[in-house]
């Protein structure tokens, strides 16, 4: 017989709550700091005890709680943080009376906290949800929390916890998210005792964020991002966005931010792929700090438990600001590439042994004051006071089809090589690779991706007017393709004859090509076709149509005609270098792999160990 409706135990309430909120220590700690921030406090430190396993400790200088307050913020639905009762004006991170009741509902919880004006502080404990009365206590102006033996009141919990290093993973970048919204405040983090990161205040201006991004991201960050800035009515984004060729095996290194609350959601990170599409390889993720600024009534922060997801009034528009500043931003930087390629391929060549040892998050890390810091934050100060398109070398304007006239001397020589960021054609290797001298040094070229790229923009371009050039086949092709194939063809045959390629159904189980893009050249329409129908079924009926079109487009292009095996002459490869230096994107093949690299001549130098 079923049980009888009831009211649950106020412990059991506070538990399921926590199982909301609090899934880890590190989500605990999240919402320590967001207390702390609410506190006005301009100095947050973070104690770990053996990576947050063992427990935690955060304490600020912040207004700190009177006695009565202190009794309240252990108490469900009592908060400071809405004085007009309006959730849709909500101008604080978190909510004091929610999280505190959580965690200590699932763990020891001891706060102390004493406000400016007072001569001693109060103290209080919670005991797995049984609250102590408070008692006069000495200490410092300001708030503690100390968390202990988390999770012992609830066992099917803890066995999910991970490892020590994992979970202090998780904490460090609890507070490396924080850090970036609020440059203003202080934060230091110890784990066992260990100072594992010390970030000083810096001043609320572009240069004080300069430094603390250059702090927690290192210098090839700074020297390898461009700045995105773009505006609408009600909505504000900026940020700095890594090179396309800079990117990572997961999300963990897109830092989204909106109105200072740090988020992963998954709106905006759609938002992020489609601006870095065709620029970056499936199932690889881009390195970038962007902040969202927005009308309060204009966004729900409270649809998440968490509050790690928003929901926008108006997605659309802030989709499009996403995507517009991005693409603009990335296609501003012209030729510049990561010097990660070109440092891994220096580790290929060198047997010397590796610069020092890489932190948990895979970079070395960055000691505030250190030289590498102070370039790093001289680069970001550059950045933040030009306009987006700061990168452009400023490649000659006329397209040159034959290699420059042979100099007739040495400084004539210089001139030439510095006028083209790419340099001049020395030689073709294996049919692929295109070794170009610069001013600095030399340049190899792959000369299928570089191509892939010219062709991927040209038809852009021609798209966007409605002008794609087709070329009739002189005799239509018959491609068999599986029957979820041809559905997926089928349904985008007016999209696909906008971009140049004519298709129709033939029979039960295959498709006629009548024609197919004229920039494409002499290709196999049957490679070509069936690439696209798998490139269609992965992308499936869901994907946004300029998403599909993107695709499509860098799908078609990557058939084009200058491919590997292919011997160019040296007119051909001068050509193909100045039709990249003048080319959106050109740093890049549209599956994300880089185009060229970069060696300079004191990189040669310490291969032959000169230096």
């Amino acid at each position: 017989m079923p049980a009888r409706i009831r009211h649950l135990p106020d412990q059991l309430v506070n538990q399921i709550a926590a199982g909301e909120v609090i899934e880890r220590p590190a989500s605990a700690l999240k919402e320590l700091i967001e207390n702390s921030l609410d506190a006005d406090a301009s100095r947050i430190s973070v104690d770990l005890a053996e990576g947050s396993l063992s427990g935690l400790t955060v304490s600020d200088d912040g207004t700190g709680m009177a006695h009565d307050e202190l009794i309240l913020a252990v108490q469900r639905h009592a908060t400071s943080k809405l004085p007009h009762d309006n959730l849709e004006d909500i101008q604080f991170f978190g909510f004091r009376g929610e999280a505190l009741p959580s965690i200590g509902s699932v763990s020891q919880l001891r706060l102390f906290s004493r406000q400016h004006a007072d001569l001693h502080g109060w103290a209080l404990t919670v005991r797995h949800g049984n609250a102590d009365k408070p008692e006069p206590a000495a200490g410092e102006r300001g708030t503690r929390i100390e968390i202990n033996d988390m999770f012992a009141s609830v066992p099917a919990r803890l066995k999910f916890m991970k490892t020590q290093k994992t979970e202090a993973g998780q904490c460090y970048d609890v507070v490396r998210r924080f850090a970036m919204s609020r440059p203003d405040v202080s934060f230091i983090l110890t784990d066992s005792g260990r100072k594992v990161l010390q970030l000083p205040a810096q001043d609320s201006t572009d240069d004080g964020f300069a430094r603390r991004l250059s702090e927690i991201l290192g210098p090839v960050f700074a020297r390898e991002s461009v700045v995105v800035e773009a505006e609408k009515p009600g909505i504000r984004l900026t940020g700095y966005a890594g090179l396309p060729t800079m990117n990572r095996a997961t999300t963990a290194q897109i830092y989204l931010f909106v109105n200072g609350r740090p988020v992963r959601d998954r709106q905006m990170l759609g938002a992020v792929r489609a601006g870095y599409q065709d620029m970056i390889p499936r199932g690889r993720h881009p390195v970038l700090v962007l902040f969202l600024t927005i009308e309060t009534k204009a966004v729900d922060v409270n649809v998440h438990p968490a509050k790690a997801e928003v929901r926008f009034r108006d997605p659309a528009s802030v989709r499009g600001l996403l995507v517009g500043a991005l693409s603009s931003a990335l296609r501003s930087a012209g030729m510049q590439a990561t010097a990660e390629s070109g440092e891994a391929a220096l580790r290929q060549f060198s047997q010397a042994p590796s610069f020092g040892h890489r932190g948990a998050s895979g970079r070395y890390p960055i000691q505030p004051g250190s030289q590498s810091s102070l370039l790093a934050e001289q680069t970001f100060q550059q950045r933040s006071k030009q306009s987006p398109d700061f990168l452009i070398q400023a490649p000659p304007q006329a397209k040159y089809d034959t290699c420059p006239e042979p100099p007739d001397s040495l400084a004539d020589e210089e001139e030439i090589l510095s006028a083209y960021p790419l340099g001049a054609a020395k030689a073709q290797l294996h049919k692929t690779y295109i070794v170009a001298e610069t001013s600095t040094g030399l340049c190899v070229i792959d000369q299928h991706a570089a191509h892939e790229r010219l062709v991927m923009e040209q038809m852009k371009a021609q798209y966007s007017q409605g002008q794609v050039k087709s070329q009739s086949l002189l005799l239509p092709e018959i491609v068999e393709l599986p029957y979820d194939q041809i559905e997926a063809v089928l349904a985008e045959a007016e999209q696909l004859r906008n971009t140049g390629l004519e298709v129709e159904a033939f029979g039960p189980g295959a498709v006629m090509i009548r024609a197919v893009p004229a920039l494409l050249g002499q290709t196999d329409v049957k490679i070509l076709m069936r690439d696209l129908a798998e490139e269609l079924i992965q992308l499936g009926g869901t994907t946004a149509l300029n998403d599909k079109i993107g695709h499509i487009l860098a799908t078609l292009s990557c058939h084009s005609s200058v491919r590997s095996g292919r011997r160019l002459n040296a007119d051909e490869m001068n050509a193909l270098l100045r039709q990249m230096e003048i080319t959106p994107a050109a740093g890049q093949c549209n599956h994300g792999r880089p185009t060229f690299i970069t060696l300079t001549l004191a990189d040669l130098e310490k291969l032959f160990g000169r230096t």
